[in-house]
């Protein structure tokens, strides 16, 4: 399986986007967001996503994004996997005050969202991230410098055994907008190894 824009599709398209085989550009509109329910009791579900759609069972999606004019608080671009507006999860850096930003990453299962985040230096302004499936599990890395990639997250998506959709998104959940930019869009053979340690029961 190859990474080809020509197989993207959008879910609520923005107003502005370029689509390069090398590069993509969205530029977000104020007030777009994806969250639902838990804690904060809205459900937002209106962010663009841009996506291909696989049966695979084992592979890995790797992007680089630059969020260099991100400026606004929740700002955010990243990886995402959206089968529908209660089942997903996505991983991104969102802008906070200058000084510091959350690197994070939501998996949503039947209608509720988790968020699991650390912080990171306000300087940053580029993160690589893998996305790996085996099954319907899944795991989430971010990189510096898209060599060496550290793990954020293993999952599991309830819906996410059969066919899915994966793939770029971008919004600004106040009011703001801002361009982001995805480059070196690659799928490759699955990067997450099979578990060589305590045997299934």
């Amino acid at each position: 399986m190859n990474f080809d824009v020509n197989k993207l599709v959008w879910t609520r398209p923005p107003k502005q986007y370029r689509i390069a085989a090398d590069q993509i550009e969205i530029t977000t509109q104020p007030h777009t967001d994806l969250w639902q329910r838990t804690y904060y009791h809205f459900r937002n579900d209106n962010a663009p996503l841009l996506q291909m759609e696989t049966s695979e069972l084992y592979f890995s999606f790797v992007v680089k994004t630059d969020f260099s004019a991100a400026c606004h608080r929740f700002d955010q671009c990243g990886v995402v996997l959206y089968l529908d507006s209660e089942n997903w999860l996505k991983a991104s850096v969102e802008f906070e005050d200058g000084q510091f930003q959350h690197l994070g990453s939501v998996v949503t299962n039947e209608g509720y969202s988790d968020w699991a985040t650390t912080a990171i230096d306000g300087q940053i302004r580029t993160m690589w991230y893998r996305l790996s499936r085996r099954g319907d599990d899944y795991r989430l890395e971010c990189s510096r410098d898209g060599v060496n990639f550290s793990q954020m997250r293993v999952c599991h998506l309830r819906k996410g055994g059969g066919a899915i959709r994966f793939g770029l998104y971008a919004c600004s959940p106040e009011e703001s907008s801002f361009t982001a930019v995805f480059s070196h869009m690659q799928v490759t053979e699955c990067q997450w190894q099979a578990h060589d340690g305590q045997q299934p029961d």
